[in-house]
């Protein structure tokens, strides 16, 4: 894949000191430390390794920088997508697929963003539960359900807009275990219902949360850590619809492993939505859901200051874990309960990996990416270490190409 002519990493090398200094003190661990994985990302500071050519007439040597793996950072995210896929492959069951999203509104947001930890592990609980309590109830599904749900924080512009997205099989396992149910066509559960029990739970386990102690509440916020504040502030999105969204169906299962693959690791921005940059301002592609049809883009400018803490605004905290399992796919009932369907669907059961298999980048001592001149096995013949340079030197550019998985 080419390089962009701009990433998210000269952004933060060109303005990145500037930003620190100014916001000294005002800025997580984590933020700082995701700043720094991926203005390191792909440079001599990380470290790398040398690869050659073994076709003798050839003879192509490149130099890879390693990469930082940092989960926020938009190069890396693309190879960890395509190896959690690998291994959720084998997971997708013959029957349709629903897509089904969960959305804060905007006053619960508001204090999301102070309580990271606490209100996104809620949000992604609480929808769980109203979908595995509204599959259960024998007048909608009469079901026990799987799903794999995926936390987003942010719009298309990078504001805050914490949502889950969630992946669910069109079906279930009965109650007492004795069959596969299957849903309506082009239907899986009332959206409605699941938004009233939605909202009710929220509201609930955040009341709970408050007189915990577990929240905390800083600047315009801070009146809201007083019970009856807090409230009050709470009263207004009891009457009010809260968000959720059900889409029809996927086609097959290749579809949803491609739509997964886009949504599992994604990040606020993608180096392919960047347009230009300054010294004052950074322009993008934002999505404007407003135009029908997808694909629909206009163009954004912000200072790149306000870029930067966009972009930070969603760094998760750390260990916070951002794709879970629930239902029968818990951690723990997982394998038996895969089993099960696929006994219940007559299912094949999916052929044992290899063991000892190699990473998708490199195959012993050799590289997954073929010679870029003649299409010949690359073999690695020198690694060196972080902020070293190699002994060896590349070959001229023959082909102006970069690995970029942004």
């Amino acid at each position: 894949m080419a390089r962009p002519d701009l990433e998210v990493a000269d952004i933060l090398r060109d303005h990145g000191s500037a930003w620190r200094d100014a916001n000294a003190g005002r800025v997580s661990l984590a933020a700082l430390k995701a700043m720094s994985a991926i203005e390191n990302c792909r440079t001599a500071a990380l470290g790398g390794h040398v690869a050659r050519c073994e076709n003798a007439a050839c003879g192509y040597t490149t130099i890879a920088y390693n990469s930082c793996r940092n989960r926020h950072c938009p190069k890396c995210q693309g190879a960890a997508a395509r190896e959690w896929m690998e291994a959720r492959a084998a997971e997708l069951l013959p029957v349709p697929y629903f897509h089904v999203v969960f959305t804060l509104p905007a006053a619960i947001a508001d204090i999301a963003y102070q309580n990271k930890a606490v209100i996104y592990d809620l949000l992604f609980k609480v929808s769980a539960e109203t979908m595995t309590t509204i599959a259960a109830d024998a007048r909608h599904l009469g079901a026990r359900i799987a799903i794999t749900s995926v936390l987003h924080t942010w719009g298309s512009a990078m504001t805050h807009h914490p949502h889950v997205h969630m992946i669910v099989p069109g079906g279930g396992i009965a109650l007492d275990g004795s069959g596969w149910v299957a849903k309506r066509p082009n239907f899986l559960l009332p959206v409605m219902v699941l938004s009233r029990l939605f909202r009710r739970l929220m509201i609930e386990r955040l009341t709970a949360a408050h007189a915990d102690g577990l929240l905390s509440f800083y600047g315009a916020h801070a009146h809201l850590a007083d019970g009856d504040a807090f409230s009050t502030y709470l009263a207004p999105t009891k009457k009010t619809r809260w968000f959720v969204y059900a889409k029809r169906p996927f086609a097959g299962p290749k579809s949803v492993l491609a739509y997964l693959s886009r949504y599992t690791h994604r990040v606020a921005i993608s180096n392919r939505r960047l347009i230009s940059a300054d010294d004052r301002s950074v322009t993008f592609k934002v999505k404007d859901y407003r135009i029908a049809g997808a694909g629909q883009y206009k163009t954004m400018t912000l200072p790149a200051h306000e870029f930067i803490r966009r972009f930070l605004l969603h760094v998760l905290p750390k260990g916070f874990h951002r794709i879970r399992h629930y239902g029968l796919l818990a951690s723990g009932v997982k394998a038996g309960n895969l089993a099960r369907m696929r006994e219940l669907l007559d299912v094949a059961p999916p052929p044992e990996e290899p063991p000892g298999k190699p990473s998708a980048t490199e195959v012993g001592d050799g590289v997954s990416t073929p010679c870029r001149c003649c299409g010949g096995r690359m073999h690695i013949i020198e690694r060196f270490e972080a902020g070293k340079q190699p002994r060896h030197h590349a070959s001229p550019s023959r082909i102006g190409i970069r690995i970029d998985t942004s």
